[in-house]
């Protein structure tokens, strides 16, 4: 774990920035297509720990982006080529554009200056979307990474992050996956290589500074 100084130097509230992955009501809401997942995450506290890092990142001037993940109704261009893609199409609430399912879900609040980046393909919230760019143009370095799931996505993000040369945060009690017992085995011996692993707490902590100019 890192010292409450080291944390505080990774995260300087000027050029960092905050994502949320997938946190929309299809996914994580009471009418979930996935409703192990958002049972994960709601019991676990997880989403309820990434509303206080948004609620944080807002009063402290860091960005926020949220990533959505969706489907036109006619499914254009839309993945095929693994089973998760071909189950997705299957399930009784579908991510379609516009729809109730993808919108962020409470007690995530988005503000004016969020950005909602909406994907249409792929597993990455990152890789073929305008976040690396985003960040980029804000002068972005850390990238504090939350949300769901610890198995496909949140990893997608935090591999594809450091591969662009950021600097990755996760706060392991918000994010989440299924079962219960695979989030903190992935985050023991694979985030934990690559990102600095830190707790809810730990991260609010450093946010709480001045907002930026």
């Amino acid at each position: 774990m890192p010292s409450h100084a080291q944390l505080s130097e990774i995260l300087d509230t000027v050029s960092t920035a905050l994502l949320t992955v997938e946190c929309q009501q299809g996914v994580v809401g009471p009418d979930s297509a996935l409703p192990e997942l958002a049972l994960a995450a709601r019991q676990s506290g997880a989403l309820a720990n990434v509303a206080r890092l948004v609620a944080a990142a807002h009063e402290s001037g860091v960005q926020v982006i949220h990533a959505v993940a969706e489907r036109r109704p006619d499914g254009r261009g839309a993945n095929r080529n693994a089973r998760l893609f071909r189950a997705a199409e299957r399930l009784p609430v579908q991510q379609l554009s516009g729809s109730t399912a993808v919108r962020v879900a409470p007690p995530i609040e988005v503000a004016d200056e969020d950005f909602v980046v909406r994907r249409l393909h792929g597993l990455s919230p990152i890789q073929g979307t305008e976040v690396d760019a985003l960040l980029r143009n804000l002068g972005c370095r850390t990238l504090i990474v939350t949300g769901v799931s610890a198995n496909v996505a949140i990893p997608n993000a935090v591999f594809d992050a450091v591969n662009r040369g950021y600097t990755v945060v996760v706060p392991r009690d918000a994010i989440a996956g299924v079962p219960a017992d695979y989030t903190p085995a992935m985050i023991r011996n694979t985030l934990a290589l690559v990102a600095t692993v830190a707790t809810t707490d730990e991260v609010l902590g450093c946010l709480k500074r001045p907002r930026r100019g």
